[in-house]
């Protein structure tokens, strides 16, 4: 997989060849705009893993959006695509659609057509902590604090973060948590119990149902790292 990254409607740009046979996608907190070659999918966010199987090889191109940056463009909340891939033909006008999917099929270079799209693409802006929520969420910052920060109460955090986030505040705080333990799995010669308490966990234990919970393996299953965005 191939990537870049850009600042306008923050979001990263992934090209992938996809082979047939199954892919399990873990849970990252962002929503993904997919060009499979043929259509443009709209890639919810996950709480569990998502399998995706091919029966042939495809060339993907996608923009992975910043988690709450993507439903401004698509004009509906990110709980309505939660745990789910939709068609943007079934979300927006079929002669909108149609126009970018002409443009992309005929593109020499299709991330930044799907980029330049995007762009053009006026949306609804987000509220401004919108960026500064998950990374507060990823360092372990209480949700109450975090409503301070948004001045807002708790339980409209907890209304915005479904609309723009696809869920609340703790659930996107434990997909965070996970894939900066995902990200550590990696690292030779470290154990789990020195792995969970960097990323944030009370213990080994906590990470493991945590794990089987978002992933559906324990964290060894994914020292190899894994995709996400289909």
């Amino acid at each position: 997989m191939t990537s870049a990254e850009r600042s306008a409607r923050p979001a990263t740009c992934w090209r992938a060849e996809i082979t047939p046979g199954e892919s399990i996608i873990l849970p990252d907190g962002c929503m993904d705009l997919l060009w499979t070659g043929e259509e443009l999918l709209i890639a919810g966010p996950d709480t569990g893993p998502y399998v995706f199987g091919t029966d042939r090889r495809r060339d993907m191109t996608g923009l992975r959006f910043a988690p709450g940056y993507a439903p401004g463009l698509l004009g509906a909340p990110a709980s309505d695509f939660r745990d789910s891939r939709v068609s943007l033909g079934d979300l927006w006008p079929s002669s909108d659609v149609r126009r970018w999917e002409d443009r992309l099929a005929a593109a020499d270079d299709v991330g930044a057509t799907l980029f330049a799209l995007c762009d053009a693409t006026p949306g609804q802006s987000p509220p401004p902590w919108i960026g500064t929520l998950p990374s507060m969420l990823a360092r372990g910052v209480p949700v109450s604090a975090c409503a301070e920060m948004a001045s807002v109460s708790v339980r409209t955090l907890h209304r915005l973060s479904l609309q723009y986030f696809g869920y609340g505040p703790k659930i996107l705080a434990r997909i965070l948590r996970m894939r900066a333990a995902l990200a550590l799995l990696g690292d030779a010669g470290e154990d789990l119990s020195g792995i969970a308490a960097r990323a944030g966990y009370a213990d080994h234990a906590h990470m493991c149902r945590d794990f089987a919970e978002l992933t559906g393996a324990p964290p060894t299953v994914w020292t190899g790292g894994q995709t996400s965005g289909l």
